[in-house]
């Protein structure tokens, strides 16, 4: 942090970042230096075939341009192994030796070319072994040519182009962004990020239809991404530093705080009864939301059988019983749903894979067991499904009775609205309750089902009152506060320890930008040192190091988000600004929002791994949860 300058532009990699791959190609010309070498001393002397003059000449330069670049690389591991992560002046030599190894690599590219002449025409009449090693010092050259493309393709920032303006305004140290100049330079950098960031959903969605529908996604979640980091000048790896400073400094806070407080119920008190009430129903629900995942699913929590028991009924003709609407030629959805449900074809009333961007699988089915009308919603599971998650601005959901602002995650509510028009027009519902009109409606689902079916419930609730929901792992960032109290009657948010959906919010997000910017800042050891240490911790575990914590000290520097290699600072951030008024979603995405009705949250306790269970009540329920590195 921040990014390395070199070759007139920016890139997606710090000068500290050189060490890993440094050594790595180190270790390879190394022993690439020292097989060379043996085959010129045993050889020395022999070279006596048609091309033995060529041969000699080529191990000999070889040699010498291999000691060349084991030089340059020895230097740059070295220098980029000094300083800290915000102390880059230690490594200021850095573009100077990155210039001296790229210039070897013009040499090297022609002594490559020239090795692959000699072997294909003047090898004629040398040993075996001559051959084969000028062949493998070839190939390990266009190797190592060819990986260090790949590797420029990956740290390339196509934003990198767009340097600092003029010196005399980076030598004010904070940049004047609230003048013309500053914001219509500001707003220009911003316009660019957006349309990188399409141009990258294009190429990563490549496969998916480019339709009206799939751009305006397209546009939301390339401006949501691209606000997100555009003021900030981190490079991948200073993430990566940040999360594993502050998942040790969590665990060593974790160790340090008191044992939680737990208030005993004996087994036949009204809470333990209610709780446990409230589990059985969780648990019968989470088998069907599970379900509408389909066969993935039930593979992978059947590993040994399920592929047995569902090839049977793939491919088979299926009755027309029930309904089956796209995404399921085979059938293999529908029979792995059959197998986790235990139900009947004659129990189903609708079944839905049609999956496009905001519409989601779903299936309603009439539980017996519990007399109820069961809608579950599939999760995440398609590259489509992605695109719905990642839509998190904001839209407003108007509800009749429901006093504040309204609104929730666009994505998600566009796919309950779906759900919605498809339950109620096509009579899907009438349908059921025709057929048992006692029972009552019960939607679940996991994950974006989850977040899905909650305002699916509030938007059929005027219509159903009875109606209950069970929301397994919604994500955090879900509806407005006015929405999550008049949720609070009828949806069960259901949370397994530290699951990071139900804290992903787009303020959480911002809360844990700003905590491993501090952390970052805070270090002073160098990057690849607590990268190794982070690494042996995540895999081995044992007691977290004695890093530096977030120490008060820097507050208030840190109000600002970090830019640029002169100035750490930049005015006028919304992203380190109190979250707007709630009365006014101007920018929503900064909004919070927050887990729909009441939280069950179920965590282990202690080494026995016992299961323990807290329920919120609605002060503690509207809280967003902490996000958890």
């Amino acid at each position: 942090m921040p990014g390395m300058i070199a070759f007139g532009r920016r890139w997606g990699i710090a000068s500290d970042d050189l060490v890993f791959s440094g050594s790595f190609e180190l270790f390879v010309r190394v022993l690439w230096w020292i097989g060379t070498l043996a085959l010129y001393t045993l050889h020395k002397g022999k070279f006596d075939c048609s091309g033995g003059r060529v041969l000699h000449s080529y191990l000999v330069v070889l040699l010498v341009l291999l000691a060349f670049i084991i030089l340059s690389l020895c230097a740059i591991v070295y220098v980029s192994a000094q300083g800290t992560i915000t102390n880059p002046g230690p490594r200021r030599s850095i573009p100077v030796l990155v210039y001296v190894r790229a210039m070897l690599y013009v040499p090297e590219l022609i002594w490559a070319i020239l090795g692959a002449i000699w072997v294909s025409d003047d090898s004629r009449g040398c040993e075996p072994a001559e051959v084969g090693a000028v062949i493998a010092a070839v190939v390990a050259s266009w190797i190592l040519l060819l990986s260090t493309g790949v590797g420029v393709l990956f740290v390339f920032d196509p934003l990198g182009s767009r340097l600092p303006g003029p010196p005399s305004q980076e030598q004010l140290g904070v940049r004047d962004l609230e003048s013309s100049e500053g914001s219509q330079l500001l707003s220009t950098a911003r316009s660019v990020a957006v349309r990188v960031w399409e141009s990258r959903l294009r190429l990563l969605c490549c496969c998916l239809p480019q339709d009206e529908s799939h751009r305006a996604a397209f546009s939301s979640i390339a401006q949501l991404v691209s606000g997100f980091f555009s003021d900030t000048d981190l490079v991948p790896s200073d993430i990566a530093v940040g999360l594993a400073l502050l998942h040790q400094e969590q665990d060593k806070k974790e160790q340090c705080r008191d044992p939680d407080e737990v208030l005993p119920h004996s087994p036949s008190s009204p809470i333990a009864e209610d709780l446990e009430a409230e589990l059985e129903k969780a648990a019968h629900c989470m088998q069907f939301a599970i379900a509408a995942y389909g066969w993935p699913m039930y593979v992978y929590s059947n590993p040994l059988t399920g592929a047995c028991k569902l090839s049977g009924d793939c491919c088979k003709t299926q009755s027309a019983e029930y309904d089956i609407v796209g995404g399921d030629n085979m059938g293999c959805h529908f029979s792995s749903i059959l197998h986790s449900t235990g139900l009947q074809y004659r129990d189903f009333i609708y079944v839905s894979f049609h999956n496009q961007i905001y519409e989601i699988p779903f299936f309603v089915a009439l539980d017996h067991k519990r007399e109820a009308v069961l809608v579950a919603i599939r999760g995440t599971l398609s590259l489509r499904d992605l695109l719905t998650d990642l839509s998190a601005d904001c839209e407003n959901l108007p509800v009749e009775g429901v006093s504040g602002t309204c609104y929730a995650h666009k994505g998600m509510s566009q796919a309950a609205g779906y759900i919605y028009k498809k339950l109620l027009n096509d009579g899907i519902l009438n349908q059921a309750f025709t057929i048992a009109p006692e029972y009552k409606l019960v939607i679940t689902g996991h994950s974006l089902g989850g977040g899905t079916a909650s305002l699916l419930a509030i938007l059929l609730r005027s219509s159903f009152p009875s109606l209950q929901c069970y929301a397994f792992s919604p994500p955090g960032g879900l509806m407005s506060k006015a929405l999550a109290e008049y949720s609070k009657d009828f949806v069960v948010s259901v949370v397994l320890g530290k699951d990071l959906v139900p804290r992903l919010s787009y303020p959480n997000m911002e809360d844990l930008k700003r905590r491993i910017l501090k952390m970052v800042s805070n270090c002073n050891k160098p990057k690849y040192r607590i990268l190794l240490q982070g690494c042996w911790y995540e895999l081995f575990g044992g007691d977290p190091d004695d890093f530096p914590t977030e120490m008060d000290r820097r507050e208030e520097e840190l109000s600002q988000p970090l830019l640029g290699e002169e100035t750490l600072l930049i005015r006028g951030s919304s992203s380190y600004h109190s979250l707007a008024s709630e009365d006014s979603p101007v920018h929503c995405a900064h909004l919070p929002l927050y887990l729909p009705g009441r939280i069950l949250h179920i965590t282990e306790d202690g080494p026995s791994r016992r299961s323990c269970f807290s329920q919120y009540d609605t002060g503690q329920a509207l809280q967003p949860l902490p996000l958890i590195a």
